[in-house]
């Protein structure tokens, strides 16, 4: 079986701040230089370079996006140190409410 390939970011990224956004590139310059981006990384650099758009377009993004392990267990963590409920770490990350409870229910 073959192991499915994820899009290189850092150069997706990279590409679309030297053509588009040349005066963002040190304010994502730290994430760029990550070996790994984590889904996490992913949609901060995606804040910092297009901002934040209506709902529409966040809603329809959302359905999109797929997690990891490790990426759940960083949103997991973030909930943990952060003293959050479930409803307060699904509107910061854009996720469902059942989707968090899913998630601490297989992993807590």
């Amino acid at each position: 079986m073959k192991k499915q390939s994820q899009p290189n970011y850092q150069r997706i990224y990279s590409d679309i701040i030297e053509q588009k956004f040349p005066y963002k590139k040190a304010e994502c310059e730290t994430l760029l230089e990550k070996k790994i981006l984590s889904a996490m990384d992913i949609m901060e650099l995606n804040n910092r370079i297009f901002g934040t758009k209506d709902q529409d377009f966040k809603k329809m993004n959302q359905q999109l996006r797929s997690y990891n392990e490790s990426d759940i267990l960083s949103i997991l963590n973030y909930q943990k140190s952060h003293k959050m409920n479930n409803l307060q770490v699904a509107e910061h990350f854009g996720l469902s409410r059942n989707t968090m409870t899913k998630w601490r229910r297989m992993f807590q």
